[in-house]
């Protein structure tokens, strides 16, 4: 088996890490964060020292250390890793349905939803859980899902170079369902089509009509 690792995307990637770090020394510490916590329980008007509430920062900061580790990760040396042995196969690739956990970052509220990857293998593929670990890795960030989804194709496209690449992410947005305008259920489209995708409208036409059984209807909240 010929696994392909792009010398040229790994020293980009060690660049990335070295400001992940540098960004990481100036972070506050727990005690920090918990302290702020503290201060927003205050801010909405109950009382930090009560028992319910008295391991409440400390809850928080370990939840957020889940929900945002994207920020810990480096989305293209995910896909630094490749294979060669295909059998010379050119069709597309489609991973459906990758649930989508990502934050708000006008709110700081939850985005739900699903995420539909596809490409046009060149040379190389990759593995398929490395697609769904790149849709985490932007996703465990503060986000708009426009940025987000223009993040995860453009960086399959940057690494793997493949002939086309196809992102639909359907989400719903509790900054708009359990605040403001208060519309549960409303869910949002976002698509970014590159190489064939965008060029061939029988390609994207292709891969429209394989995720279109999972359409917005099935997004969970």
């Amino acid at each position: 088996m010929n696994i392909h690792t792009p010398a040229g995307k790994l020293t980009k990637a060690g660049t990335k890490k070295s400001a992940a770090k540098s960004a990481a020394e100036k972070k506050p510490s727990r005690a920090d964060a918990e302290a702020a916590i503290r201060v927003l329980l205050r801010w909405a008007g109950d009382d930090p020292d009560r028992e319910g509430l008295r391991d409440t920062p400390a809850r928080v900061a370990r939840s957020y250390e889940e929900f945002f580790k994207g920020y810990d990760e480096d989305p293209e040396a995910l896909l630094a890793r490749t294979f060669e042995e295909t059998e010379g196969y050119d069709e597309m690739v489609v991973l459906r349905d990758i649930r989508l956990e990502s934050h708000c970052e006008h709110h700081m509220v939850p985005i739900i939803g699903r995420v539909h990857v596809a490409y046009m293998p060149g040379t190389r593929v990759v593995g398929i859980s490395k697609l769904a670990r790149v849709v985490d890795a932007y996703a465990r960030r503060f986000q708009i899902q426009e940025k987000l989804t223009a993040q995860i194709a453009n960086t399959i496209q940057d690494v793997l170079q493949p002939r086309g690449v196809a992102v639909v992410i359907e989400a719903n947005h509790q900054c708009m369902s359990t605040r403001g305008v208060h519309k549960p259920g409303a869910s949002m489209v976002t698509s970014r089509m590159l190489g064939a995708f965008r060029d061939d409208p029988s390609t994207r036409k292709e891969f429209l009509s394989m995720i279109s059984p999972r359409s917005c209807s099935t997004v969970e909240a």
